[in-house]
């Protein structure tokens, strides 16, 4: 496992990364190894051993501090080759999915990328699912004679398992002393996306409209709601059809195919048109005045309501929360949506 981490705390998905790791190898009957590019606290460490893994290395380099691709490439290149594994996964992540692509190249073997899930044939090789055309199709892979095995995984696609609070593992720092080749690029800075033009697929939030709002103006409540949540906007098509939105915003079959950490449908029925498009989104919110609408049945929150009285108050409950932290967590967003019932 490739693990992500930043000043010593675990990047998004490690833990999922690791508990699909943790079926792998037992299905393998193998080993688990976490590989970090720097030092874990002992409590980040624990983490990853609670979630699955046997072993954690930590690589200790004096190019970790240039902030390279290229270099952490041919870092974790040497360590690959030196130690064989079968299989190698990390998180389909900006920085993950480019790390992978380098180290298949480098070790001249396959990969497959954005995948949904990853099993273990009959004949013990690894099989990957990845989605396609939008998400409307899949693809199944499987790996016959490339070794290592490498596949990024959909960090929006992958299940938590359950910690076994007494599980260890043991922990290595690796001091590499490889010359590594003077890298092409450099990192300058690094400039967050914004989330109004960014691609929906790539959104972690969307707050998406539909009929519900009635108008034009009152579909500024969506754009409200997205900007104090650092989301993205979408909607149904028959609000793109009224011009309420451009068409690039659309979701569904005729549009994009989402899935964010959060999605909160506002006033959409939920046609299955629409659905299609957002149905694996890891939490999914719904506010529509019709208690019988389709959209709750796929809504782990629901709220029957008017939509143009809901917004106002869940906008100002957010806003309350933003007062203490920068951004609001998931929890924070579904407690303040149940705030917003009372």
């Amino acid at each position: 496992m490739l693990i992500e981490q930043q000043a010593g705390v675990l990047g998004d998905g490690a833990l999922e990364l690791v508990s699909e790791g943790r079926k792998i190898a037992d299905k393998l009957d193998e080993e688990l190894t976490a590989i970090t590019l720097g030092d874990l606290s002992t409590e980040q460490a624990g983490l990853l051993a609670r979630y699955g893994a046997s072993r954690i290395l930590t690589i200790d380099h004096p190019a970790l501090s240039e902030q390279s691709a290229e270099l952490y490439s041919q870092l974790l290149s040497d360590i690959i080759r030196r130690h064989s594994p079968d299989i190698v996964l990390a998180i389909h992540s900006t920085a993950g999915a480019d790390l992978a692509s380098r180290i298949a190249a480098r070790l001249n073997t396959g990969l497959v990328s954005g995948c949904d899930r990853v099993e273990v044939s009959p004949e013990k090789f690894l099989v990957a699912v990845k989605p396609i055309y939008g998400g409307k199709a899949a693809a199944t892979c499987s790996f016959s004679a490339a070794r290592p095995q490498m596949a990024t995984l959909n960090l929006d696609a992958i299940d938590l398992g359950t910690p076994d609070p007494n599980a260890t593992a043991e922990v290595a720092s690796l001091k590499v002393s490889l010359e590594l080749e003077p890298p092409q690029t450099q990192t300058v800075d690094f400039i967050p996306g914004d989330p109004r033009s960014m691609d929906l697929s790539e959104a972690e939030v969307v707050v998406a409209g539909g009929r519900g709002l009635g108008s034009r103006a009152n579909f500024k409540l969506v754009h409200e709601l997205a900007d104090v949540l650092g989301g993205s906007v979408g909607a149904t098509r028959m609000a793109v059809d009224e011009e309420w939105i451009e068409r690039e915003r659309q979701i569904g079959l005729t549009g994009k195919t989402v899935r964010p950490k959060l999605f909160i449908a506002c006033g959409i029925s939920g046609a299955i048109q629409h659905t299609m498009g957002m149905k694996d989104s890891k939490v999914i919110v719904a506010i529509n005045t019709d208690r019988n609408a389709s959209i709750f049945k796929i809504a782990d929150v629901g709220i029957v309501g008017d939509v143009l009285k809901v917004l106002p108050e869940l906008i100002a409950q957010l806003r309350e929360v933003m007062q203490q932290t920068t951004r609001p967590s998931l929890n924070q967003v579904v407690d303040a949506v149940s705030d917003s019932q009372r």
